[in-house]
């Protein structure tokens, strides 16, 4: 993806969020230069992988198959393993009209995703095999705003807003904007990308980043390599 796209997807990102009336938090509003400036101070938000988050998933066509995201907070995952701690974390999503964000499970993570306003957000739901690996066949269960239901493989669940879907390890999904663009929310134990989405399709989790102008905010892929 060229940085320019991105920049401009932050930018129409932020309008999109503001217009439901929530507000980022400070740091997302940080220039490159800024964040360098106050690394020590921001080693929380860097070390755990907050803030901007865009993908393409390497396919190179975001509005078909991709996903805005902003991590406003996670926990570690030393304290998950303990059992103690800070094992939370929040999301913000963006799912856009008929943008697929494709099939994966989690290994570790256990998530809500939440339609928190906008048109319906559709959630396709498949089982998993005996070891965890995508199965065509395999329907399940899963909770939907405190209340079980049973799914059937590929079955596709439309949730208005306020409504909630409930995603353990092992539930394979896919989610796309059905009739416009949702304002998505994600709650969860401790958020780990880098190792714990596995997508039923090979394809990458992160978009490669063309640099054709200055970065307008950092995205959490730029961390490691920009500051």
């Amino acid at each position: 993806m060229k940085r320019s796209r991105i920049n401009q997807i932050m930018a129409s990102a932020d309008e999109f969020i503001r217009s439901f009336s929530f507000t980022l938090p400070p740091f997302a509003y940080f220039t490159p230069d800024e964040m360098r400036a106050r690394k020590a101070q921001l080693s929380r938000v860097i070390d755990a992988r907050m803030g901007w988050d865009i993908t393409d998933y390497g396919e190179g066509d975001f509005d078909k198959t991709g996903l805005f995201l902003f991590t406003l907070r996670n926990g570690q995952l030393d304290d998950l393993k303990r059992g103690q701690g800070m094992c939370y974390a929040e999301k913000l999503l963006i799912s856009r009209q008929d943008q697929l964000s494709p099939m994966h499970t989690h290994v570790i993570k256990a998530e809500d995703i939440i339609n928190r306003g906008g048109a319906t957000l559709a959630v396709q739901l498949y089982g998993a095999d005996g070891q965890g690996g995508f199965d065509e066949s395999a329907g399940g269960t899963v909770v939907c705003d405190g209340i079980e239901r049973a799914f059937a493989p590929g079955e596709v669940l439309k949730l208005a807003p306020g409504e909630s879907v409930t995603l353990m390890p092992g539930d394979w999904h896919a989610f796309w904007g059905e009739g416009g663009d949702v304002l998505v929310g994600e709650v969860s134990t401790v958020n780990d990308d880098m190792t714990d989405n596995i997508f039923r399709d090979p394809i990458g989790r992160f978009a490669e980043v063309e640099e054709d102008v200055p970065p307008l905010h950092l995205l959490v892929s730029d961390y490691e390599k920009l500051l």
